[in-house]
C-alpha cells in the first residue's frame, strides 16, 4: 500500500538559516543590489530594442549591455558571499540550487555578449540579440528569485506560529 499523506516541503530557512540571512550586512547588499539591476536592465533593454528597431544609438546600447553585465557580476559575486554566509556554500545550495542552475546560464550569455564585443565575433545587430537572449534569460532568473523570496514570505509566518506554539 502506498502512503498518501501530504508531503511538507521544508522550509527555505532553518531558523539558524533565518537568524544569520536577517544578521548579514550582505542581505543589505542583495536588496539594493537587485532593483538596482533590474533598472539597469529596463534601460538598456530600451536602447537595446531603440537600436534594432532605429538602427540609432548603437554605443549606448552596448555600454548599457556593459554596465548591465558588471551589474550582474556584482549581484552575482556578493550573493555567492551571501549565500555562504547564510548556507554554508557559495552556490547551489539546496534552498537556491535550481535558481543558481539557472544564474550560470544568465552568466554565460552575459559572458558571451563581452567576448563576442571583445573579440568582434558579432556584428552590432548580432550582439544586441545575444543581449536579448541573455535578458529573457535574466528575467526568467529574477521570476525564480522573486518567488522563492514569496515562498520565504509566506513560510515565515506559520513557522512564527509554530514556533510560539512550542514554546507554550
Amino acid at each position: 500500500m502506498s502512503d498518501h499523506r501530504p508531503q511538507i516541503a521544508r522550509p527555505l530557512y532553518t531558523a539558524e538559516e533565518r537568524r544569520r540571512r536577517d544578521a548579514s550586512v550582505w542581505t543589505l547588499v542583495q536588496g539594493v543590489l537587485a532593483p538596482a539591476q533590474f533598472f539597469v536592465f529596463l534601460v538598456s533593454l530600451i536602447l537595446v530594442l531603440r537600436y534594432l528597431a532605429t538602427g540609432e544609438g548603437e554605443a549606448a546600447a552596448t555600454a548599457s549591455v556593459v554596465v548591465k553585465t558588471l551589474a550582474l557580476y556584482a549581484i552575482m559575486i556578493t550573493g555567492s558571499i551571501w549565500e555562504k554566509e547564510v548556507f554554508g556554500r557559495y552556490l547551489f545550495a539546496p534552498a537556491f540550487f535550481w535558481e543558481d542552475v539557472f544564474s550560470m546560464l544568465v552568466l554565460a550569455l552575459h559572458t558571451a555578449y563581452l567576448a563576442a564585443l571583445a573579440c568582434g565575433w558579432l556584428d552590432a545587430r548580432g550582439l544586441m540579440f545575444l543581449a536579448l537572449a541573455a535578458y529573457a534569460a535574466y528575467v526568467v532568473n529574477a521570476t525564480q528569485f522573486l518567488l522563492k523570496l514569496r515562498a520565504a514570505r509566506l513560510q515565515e509566518p506559520a513557522r512564527d506560529k509554530t514556533e510560539m506554539e512550542c514554546a507554550l
